[in-house]
């Protein structure tokens, strides 16, 4: 029943109150929301979740016109030490199991219905960009992956639901064949290696899947935001058929330098065009409650 919005073990009516008592103590589920935070008039919730009684996570829901999606994390942290990312700059805690993930999406599901009129309020999205390299939790991830899209689990369309990643290679390559359809984004943000290897240090990448990928690339002001960076990304676009994502640098405390100014965002985005690059920006949706991309680290206190 987990998966049809029972949260908890005393929502599973058709499990007897001495079994959920039992199971309660000695299999913890469940989401506890220690705090949660809301902008963009409601279209945008973040939550500091306790998830399997233990592990403590941040979640993000995203009301649009036309969709709901919720943002989950893979791990209580990130290994990967991504400079201007503040998971990474936390170092990894703990990898999430399947359950623990799918306890965000059951809190994503709940919460849904809160979301402004404007919103369909019903989720049908998920995207593996919260806290954590997913690749880096395969297993786990892959199971959460499979609960998602089963019609006996939360029934998700597999285009529905997307993995980024900083490019593990052997991960990516059993993605494709282990979850076909669902959708890949590779953290780039950087065309030339030594430059990438200063801001996502686990180089080295393919895009080894059936769909077309996303390039995901943060821009930096004055470091990978240059007329030079823009052309030698879009012949790597290219020969991927890949769709870049830009995303203005949400601040972190632990990474001083400050995302790129419009004119020079405008400027890449038209580099990229002119050279036949499918472009778009990514909006800062959540950035004042620290609930945008790269800004995830346990932001609130911990009772």
């Amino acid at each position: 029943q987990l998966w049809k919005r029972a949260a908890t073990y005393e929502e599973m009516s058709d499990v007897s109150p001495k079994l959920r008592e039992r199971l309660a103590a000695e299999l913890p589920i469940g989401v506890e929301v220690l705090d949660e935070r809301a902008a963009d008039r409601g279209a945008t919730r973040k939550a500091l979740l306790r998830v399997g009684g233990a592990h403590v996570i941040e979640a993000v829901l995203m009301g649009y016109r036309d969709r709901v999606t919720v943002c989950v994390s893979s791990q209580a942290g990130c290994a990967m030490g991504c400079t201007f990312c503040a998971t990474g700059q936390m170092g990894l805690l703990n990898n999430l199991t399947a359950g623990e993930i799918a306890a965000q999406v059951v809190w994503a599901r709940r919460e849904a219905v809160r979301l402004p009129a404007s919103t369909p309020r019903r989720l049908g999205n998920a995207v593996f960009m919260g806290m954590g390299e997913p690749l880096a939790n395969e297993r786990h991830v892959f199971a959460a992956i499979a609960k998602l899209t089963d019609p006996s689990g939360f029934g998700m369309g597999a285009r529905h639901v997307t993995l980024s990643t900083v490019g593990i290679v052997p991960g990516i390559a059993r993605l494709a064949g282990a979850h076909p359809q669902a959708g890949l984004a590779v953290s780039f943000h950087a065309a030339n290696d030594e430059l990438r290897d200063q801001l996502v240090p686990p180089n080295g990448w393919r895009a080894a899947t059936r769909r077309r990928p996303s390039i995901e690339w943060a821009l930096i002001d004055h470091v990978n935001d240059t007329d030079e960076q823009a052309q030698l990304l879009a012949p790597i676009a290219r020969r991927l058929g890949a769709h870049v994502n830009l995303i203005p640098l949400n601040p972190t405390p632990g990474y001083p330098v400050r995302g790129s100014p419009p004119a020079r965002i405008r400027r890449f985005v038209a580099t990229l065009e002119r050279a036949k690059v499918n472009v778009t920006v990514r909006d800062t949706r959540g950035r004042n409650i620290d609930a945008a991309c790269g800004q995830l680290a346990l932001s609130a206190s911990v009772g």
